[in-house]
């Protein structure tokens, strides 16, 4: 249901709501937010509530001090964890300069960008996120530890499965937000689970996503436990992905799809700095069913994307190699950009690599192919030189993220 600015503010006067958060990410897609009673949400929608961008990661080089919240209706949704009396409900919001020009690093209108050009050119997308995550016991003091909530495997179920009631409780929580969980599952590792939702627009995607992992680690919290999105929480054991469903429609028919697949592959290189975006990521990639060759694959689920086309003409694509730490915003918005140029150059899939079943082999068997980036620095190296990141991302973007591998590394 889409709400506009009026149907907020009646349901804000009806229905007991005393709280107001105003939610927006930073560079790397951490949920920010500001909290306002009822009575400023009007100024809210039609002047914006300022914060101090120089204090956000990703914000502060732009010269701009004050950066302006102007909430979007359509993202209203109640937190169900807080008091039912006097509720609490959170907007996703979009970001402007004092003179009402739309921030050029906020991540949301980049996607919205991406979305308008996909679309001008006969491209539409939805896209599905499956979310891997950890759950880690906490100590007396309610601290986070490295010991897993269980020693379960994959698919196994209570007792040994010690998640089961933690992702049940999420899945009811997220329906009470408005996102249509799917499934839920024990993965391979020891309390590692999996929760996936349904198919949306790609701006809806992305907020459904940063609803997500705060309703997973506030949930588990609730419980006594700590969640963690980390690429790589433990050794030996798989790491957590992200993996990005797009599903798409195009006028130009299945070559299109094609090409736009082919446009991903071919850029994934130089955006993988933004798809795995801590060093930690390339510990993951490689091993464990976490893929790090360039190749793609209609039958094969092991690859880096997987491509099929349904009866509809639909086409749809699974990338496998982003983690749970990417600004999904940034993700969505460089895969689509990245398909357009596909379909805009009719660039063409190589062969697909269909014949082995797991990365392990495929790391001995396809030595010859391309590989993704080893570490971060290779990739931020990649992403710098990169003509086409340059023509999507603000270079205030680019440069955070650089300063952020050297800062973890002193």
């Amino acid at each position: 249901m889409l709400y506009t600015k009026k149907d907020v503010l009646d349901y804000i006067e009806e229905d007991d709501v005393k709280f107001i958060r105003l939610a927006f990410c930073d560079v790397f897609g951490s949920q920010k937010n500001i909290s306002i009673l009822p009575s400023e949400l009007p100024k809210a929608f039609d002047k914006g509530i300022s914060f101090d961008a120089s204090l956000i990661s990703g914000f502060e080089e732009e010269g701009e001090n004050d950066l302006f919240l102007f909430p979007d209706p359509e993202t209203i949704a109640v937190l169900p964890w807080r008091p039912s009396h006097g509720k609490v409900v959170r907007l996703f919001c979009d970001i402007k300069k004092a003179d009402g020009v739309p921030y050029e690093a906020d991540g949301r209108k980049i996607l919205k960008d991406a979305v308008k050009k996909a679309e001008n050119t006969g491209i539409y997308c939805d896209i599905g996120s499956e979310f891997e995550f950890y759950l880690f016991n906490t100590d007396e003091n309610g601290q986070k530890t490295d010991v897993p909530i269980d020693n379960a495997g994959y698919l196994d179920i209570a007792p040994k499965d010690k998640g089961e009631n933690i992702r049940r409780e999420i899945c009811l929580t997220l329906e009470q937000m408005g996102i249509q969980p799917i499934s839920s599952r024990h993965k391979a590792g020891p309390g590692q689970n999996e929760i996936d939702f349904t198919y949306s627009s790609p701006l809806a995607a992305a907020d459904n996503a940063t609803t997500f992992k705060s309703a997973v680690s506030t949930i588990a919290s609730m419980n006594g436990a700590y969640a963690s999105f980390r690429p790589k929480p433990l050794k030996n054991t798989p790491g957590n992905g992200l993996y990005i469903n797009i599903s798409l429609k195009s006028n130009g028919g299945q070559n299109s799809k094609e090409q736009f697949a082919a446009g991903i592959l071919n850029r994934i290189k130089e955006i993988t700095a933004f798809l795995n975006s801590t060093s930690e990521s390339y510990l993951r990639l490689g091993e464990k069913g976490a893929p790090n060759v360039v190749t793609w694959s209609a039958k094969n689920k092991s690859r880096l994307i997987r491509v099929r086309f349904d009866k509809d003409g639909t086409g749809q694509f699974k990338l496998r190699s982003a983690d749970p730490y990417a600004n999904p915003y940034l993700a969505y918005a460089l895969l689509i950009h990245a398909g357009i140029a596909g379909t805009e150059k009719s660039e063409k899939l190589p062969p697909s690599a269909d014949d082995y079943e797991i990365q392990s082999r495929e790391t001995n068997k396809l030595q010859n192919e391309e590989k993704l980036p080893s570490t971060f620095e290779e990739a931020l190296s990649l992403a710098k030189k990169s003509d086409f990141v340059k023509e999507i991302l603000p270079e205030s973007i680019i440069e955070t993220y650089i300063k952020l591998k050297d800062s973890s590394e002193t």
